[in-house]
């Protein structure tokens, strides 16, 4: 007769994190037959998924570090209300990471950071439409491009190699006069020298209902969803545990660590280094904007973007470094808001909702994806895509499903791995 151990169901994989891409893992594991545990201390999609700007910006291949970007930084780390801001008590713990970012942003750096997310961004440009139809979510895409819009002729002459760059990876744009601007998008003030096109990106409907319905397919499909906040994963052979807050645990064939901004805790508490901070992001969602745009825009002085979702008109953007636990500034928001009204005249800012997230962000604006050094494949790593984590969730299940079942991923994960910050 068959032991107790010879008949019991197989372990399942253990997914810590239930954002975009945790949820978009889950599913892709499931698709290679492997039963699956979502952990969250939150419902799915409550996180950086919850209020982001709903972009699947396929044209965003560049790093955030460039050239130059070095003479920038300190002016703006230190105006509390700019695109890229620092609390000053978070400088100690920020140091390592911003010494990195600008090493990132040499020539060569911003080469190799491009030559990896082209292809991510290729390939999730590709699989989002199958994820669409295959959970029924079709129309809640749309494939209507996004602005970059532009106030000076250096702001836009500055953006020139970087339109360069993406050209050279097939990414085409189409160059608007003020006259084109104003007859595509006639609500927009007429302050703007130059536009440009990305006809490559789409934007989702609502980005925290595309999250929790496909969570809620993954459930239907058998995975279980499992509230705690996990402390510490303890390794064995063949066999992963996960410790929860209060005590609780859970054990898995592996681990998969999506959890955002806190993923760098875990990976530390295992031994490795990892330089991933909270870039925390900000924004308002006007229900009744008294305005319409017709596809996401986006300042190229101000840093911001205007997004036209079915919940309403969100106005996000910027970054602040100040940790995990800080309060919220929603003070970013409101100047958001007052930049918006000189883009958008008519608009309307009454029953505004207030936002802040914590995006999790590397110096190299590579996300980490891949086994943990040294590990096989019994923790998978998938953290770290910044702004990204809506636009590139499904090249990153790919290629995580791909080395959970020991084939080789569609990408080569080798400029993800973690081991670069050893």
């Amino acid at each position: 007769m068959p032991s107790p151990a010879d008949t019991a169901p197989p372990l399942p994989t253990l997914v810590v994190g239930a954002g975009i891409v945790g949820v978009c893992c889950a599913l892709a594991l499931q698709e290679r037959g492997l039963s699956v545990t979502l952990i969250d201390a939150k419902e799915p999609g409550q996180e950086a998924s919850f209020g982001n700007a709903g972009c699947l910006a396929a044209s965003e291949i560049l790093p955030m570090a460039a050239p130059g970007l070095a003479w920038k930084v300190p002016r703006w780390l230190f105006d509390p209300l700019g695109p890229l801001a620092l609390r000053p008590g978070h400088l100690p713990a920020l140091i390592p990471w911003l010494l990195r970012f600008l090493r990132a942003g040499t020539p060569q750096g911003v080469i190799a950071a491009t030559a990896a997310l082209a292809p991510l961004a290729d390939l999730s440009w590709r699989l989002w439409p199958e994820l669409a139809r295959a959970h029924g979510l079709e129309g809640d895409i749309h494939a209507q491009g996004t602005l970059t819009l532009y106030e000076t002729d250096a702001a836009f002459q500055a953006d020139a190699a970087s339109r360069r760059v993406q050209a050279e990876h097939g990414i085409v744009s189409e160059i608007l006069t003020p006259g084109a601007l104003a007859e595509r998008e006639p609500d927009l003030a007429p302050i703007f020298r130059h536009g440009v096109f990305h006809p490559r990106t789409a934007h989702v409907s609502d980005p925290a209902h595309i999250t929790a319905k496909l969570a809620e397919r993954a459930m239907a499909r058998g995975a279980v969803l499992v509230r705690g906040r996990v402390l510490g994963i303890e390794r064995g052979e063949g066999r992963q545990r996960l410790r929860l807050e209060g005590g609780a645990s859970l054990e898995g064939v592996r681990v998969v660590i999506t959890a955002g901004a806190w993923s760098g805790a875990l990976c530390r508490a295992l031994g490795h280094r990892v330089l991933l901070e909270s870039e925390r992001g900000y924004n308002t969602t006007l229900p009744d904007p008294g305005v319409r745009i017709g596809c996401p825009i986006s300042s190229a002085e101000g840093k911001f973007m205007l997004s036209p979702l079915d919940i309403g008109l969100r106005i996000g953007g910027a970054a602040e470094f100040a940790g995990l636990t800080a309060p919220a500034n929603y003070r970013r928001c409101d100047a958001l808001l007052t930049v918006a009204k000189r883009f958008l005249p008519g608009l309307r800012d009454a029953g505004g909702s207030r936002w802040m997230g914590q995006r999790p962000s590397t110096p190299d604006s590579l996300p980490v994806i891949g086994a943990l050094p040294g590990d096989g494949a019994g923790v998978l790593l998938a953290f770290g895509h910044g702004h990204l984590g809506l636009t590139n969730a499904p090249g990153t299940a790919a290629m995580i499903a791909a080395l959970a079942c020991g084939e080789t991923a569609p990408i080569d994960p080798g400029a993800f791995s973690l081991s670069r910050f050893a």
